[in-house]
């Protein structure tokens, strides 16, 4: 038997006191979090709420998610975490996908009114029965009919619950992919996979509860909640929430809170060093920041680099996915690091390479990465035939292009759906993006294939400069021709004041694609 909300559970039992989440001037202690995720538990019981039923949670980077996480957790039950910028058609096929019995939604703000856009997805969900409008006060009634609070549903519950005893191999988490090609799946997760790569985690990033670490990564993505919450939580670290991610609000918070560990994105990353603003110490944040990783997509080498210079700390990178639970491999620092790639596999997790045939290619040549180990999915939720094309006699299918070195080292290339084909030749877009970015006007670029009628495929660049830089269209191409092959550079350049992003920072090319 086993509940991932023993994370939580053991944390409050040996540390106690010990502070656990801090959102602006408010912190909760380990047992404060616990008590509270114990009366939403059982607030949870009195509505029904029982062992294998799926609950869906939208929310900030606030102490009510991990709130409600661990609490749903405790019932029980399965935690569906939803993007917080879903619209009402979205969130309808979220909740009836999942097959949510309750939903659990922050009220949003005039910009983003997120419980008004959740109230009508849930309107139009049958198998949904209960939904709780996250206030930003307890006291607050929920301005929609015949609903609750989240206030209300804790108010006179008990701080002290009995955890459901689910077994390891039920589901934790649904967790929802992000949906490039059709619509998005839920991966099952469960109690196993996560605890296990939650642990793992800590042991890489080498957790411990002097560690202040901060959360801007959307909690409902896996990269946060696995690495950043989860992780943090089983060590008793102290987490300091955020959020939207702002390059001043980071630094604010880094000064404020003398943090450790920063995890983030690479857009997350080009943010920070893009910002330059004499009022902060950023001697004393470099000295205080003792370790920074970064996943979710690709991180540019010239990134990697310019970040090691400014606050004199590597950022390790790894390689991860929802249906990982998520890490598949890192840059471990008792194994080795190596700027540029993902590293090596994790503790308990096998590697392979292959080719379309699902042989494995030779050293040094590109193929698809698979994995097997205990962070493996237990499969799409509902989705017999994603399953058989993903997951093959135990090993997951990634879709991701790679190369593995003489040392054993992996470098993603691409994903095998971003990959472009031009007159016959494959072109994977990172690495005509890596040689762009190292262009002294370039700032951010992203590289996608657009038809012609010649080649099948052309290459077309989207370009952010720097600030205060120019360049030409045809001067950038004659630029980028001169350092890579000729069927790889871009015959096509469009210049962009920023690139479309999700919530989570990363690069939104299928949007690209439209325009």
């Amino acid at each position: 038997m086993l509940n991932l909300s023993i994370l939580l559970e053991q944390s409050a039992k040996r540390n106690p006191n010990q502070k656990a989440m801090t959102f602006m001037d408010s912190t909760l202690t380990y047992a404060q979090l616990n008590g509270a995720a114990s009366q939403v538990a059982n607030g949870l019981k009195s509505k029904g709420i029982k062992r294998g039923d799926k609950v869906a949670l939208s929310c900030f980077n606030l102490p009510y998610f991990p709130i409600i996480y661990f609490g749903i957790l405790k019932a029980g039950a399965s935690v569906v975490p939803l993007s917080v910028l879903l619209k009402e058609d979205e969130i309808q096929y979220h909740l009836t996908d999942s097959e949510a019995k309750a939903y659990f939604c922050f009220i949003g703000s005039p910009e983003l009114p997120m419980a008004k856009m959740g109230y009508q997805g849930y309107q139009n969900t049958a198998c949904c029965k209960h939904f709780f409008v996250i206030m930003p006060t307890p006291a607050e009634t929920s301005p929609f009919h015949d609903t609750e609070t989240f206030g209300s549903l804790v108010n006179g519950q008990s701080p002290v619950f009995e955890t459901e005893q689910t077994s390891a191999e039920d589901t934790a988490v649904i967790i929802y992919t992000s949906g490039t090609t059709g619509r998005p799946k839920g991966a099952e997760l469960s109690h196993n996979n996560l605890f296990t790569n939650a642990i793992m985690c800590a042991d890489l990033f080498e957790y411990t509860t002097n560690d202040t670490a901060l959360i801007v990564l959307p909690l409902f993505h896996i990269f946060a909640m696995t690495c950043m919450m989860n992780a943090a939580v089983y060590k008793s670290v102290h987490c300091v929430l955020l959020p939207k991610f702002d390059a001043e609000a980071v630094f604010g918070l880094m000064a404020k809170h003398k943090i450790t560990i920063f995890g983030g994105v690479p857009t997350m990353y080009w943010g920070l060093l893009n910002y330059m603003d004499e009022k902060f110490d950023y001697v004393s944040i470099a000295k205080n920041l003792r370790r920074a990783v970064s996943g979710g997509a690709a991180l540019p080498v010239q990134v990697l680099e310019d970040f090691k210079k400014r606050f004199d700390v590597d950022i390790l990178e790894g390689y991860g996915m929802s249906e990982g639970s998520p890490v598949v491999t890192f840059n471990q620092l008792n194994v080795g690091c190596k700027p540029g790639s993902i590293g090596t596999p994790v503790w308990g997790v096998d590697v392979r390479l292959v080719d379309a045939d699902g042989n494995d290619v030779p050293q040094g040549e590109k193929g698809e990465l698979i994995y097997r180990g205990p962070n493996v999915m237990k499969g799409y939720f509902n989705k017999p035939e994603a399953n058989a094309s993903t997951l093959k006699d135990g090993w997951l299918y990634s879709g991701d292009v790679a190369i593995c070195d003489e040392d054993g080292f992996y470098f993603i290339v691409d994903r095998t759906k971003d990959m472009i084909i031009r007159g016959g030749f494959n072109v994977y877009p990172r690495e005509v993006e890596e040689v762009m970015i190292q262009n002294d006007a370039v700032s951010l670029v992203a590289v996608i294939g657009i038809p012609d009628d010649q080649f099948g495929e052309e290459i077309k660049a989207y370009v952010v400069l720097k600030e205060g830089k120019t360049i030409t269209e045809s001067d950038l191409i004659d630029w980028t021709k001169s350092k890579i092959a000729a069927y790889k550079y871009p015959r096509h350049v469009e210049f962009l004041a920023a690139l479309p992003m999700s919530a989570t920072g990363k690069i939104l090319k299928k949007e690209l694609r439209k325009s």
